[in-house]
């Protein structure tokens, strides 16, 4: 009887350090992302042959594959934790959405878990046809007319998925498919800011379309925020 409750108890510890282990803890790992170089002159798009897009433009817009920002600073780089972070909690309930606008991807990167809804919404004037190209999840290509209800799936394999429209050959984007919600898409400061790490060491990696993917390994303890950095070589041509 007693050695029962030694097991009984022993198990309740078990548990305890089991479910506080799997919480989200408070440190917080943040940076920038920067180039070194000088960059290729992005090619500006003509969409002369859809003028229902090209009349939403009052001056010409640029292919979105390399953007930059102030003090060197590189736009549209997923910064994620690629290994140390569990991978068990839940994706969002609520669907990520890619919308065609102007016959443009918005965002142009669209993150978002593993096992998540995302939705494909045309807000054109004009048919589109979205066609994805995974490696290791399923590859599909389907036709958007304008007015149609959004096209929904989800992905069951993390990885980085080209986008494109058939129709349309200047519409390129990325869907990147995350294997946990540590995750963050740098803006036209470079920034990037992943919060809520419990302690522990973690592989950090930063990817861009056109210039790869880098890795650091950080650790942090506590509370801690740790600061860290990426530059990346620009491709002049």
């Amino acid at each position: 009887m007693q050695a029962r409750k030694l097991m009984i108890a022993a198990a309740a510890v078990f548990s305890i350090v089991t479910l506080t282990s799997a919480r989200p803890g408070n440190g917080t790992i943040a940076g920038h992302v920067t180039y070194d170089g000088t960059p290729a002159k992005q090619k500006t798009i003509d969409m002369s042959m859809e003028p229902s897009c090209a009349k939403q433009y009052s001056k010409p817009v640029s292919f979105e594959n390399v953007v930059t920002g102030p003090g060197n600073a590189l736009e549209n780089v997923v910064v994620y934790i690629s290994a140390g972070a569990t991978d068990d909690a839940p994706p969002p309930s609520q669907p990520a959405v890619l919308v065609q606008k102007g016959c443009r991807y918005a965002p142009h990167i669209l993150a978002f878990q593993v096992g998540q809804d995302f939705e494909i919404v045309n807000d054109d004037q004009t048919a589109h046809n979205i066609h994805t190209l995974p490696q290791s999840n399923r590859e599909w290509n389907k036709s958007q007319p304008p007015g149609a209800a959004p096209i929904e799936d989800k992905y069951a394999r993390p990885e980085f998925i080209p986008v494109k429209c058939n129709i349309h050959p200047w519409m390129k984007g990325t869907l990147a498919v995350m294997k946990n919600s540590h995750y963050s898409i740098t803006t036209e400061d470079g920034e990037f800011k992943l919060p809520n790490l419990a302690p522990g060491t973690y592989t950090i990696t930063a990817w861009h379309e056109s210039y790869g993917e880098q890795s650091q390994e950080v650790t942090i303890g506590g509370s801690e925020t740790k600061s860290i950095n990426f530059t990346f070589k620009a491709k002049p041509y």
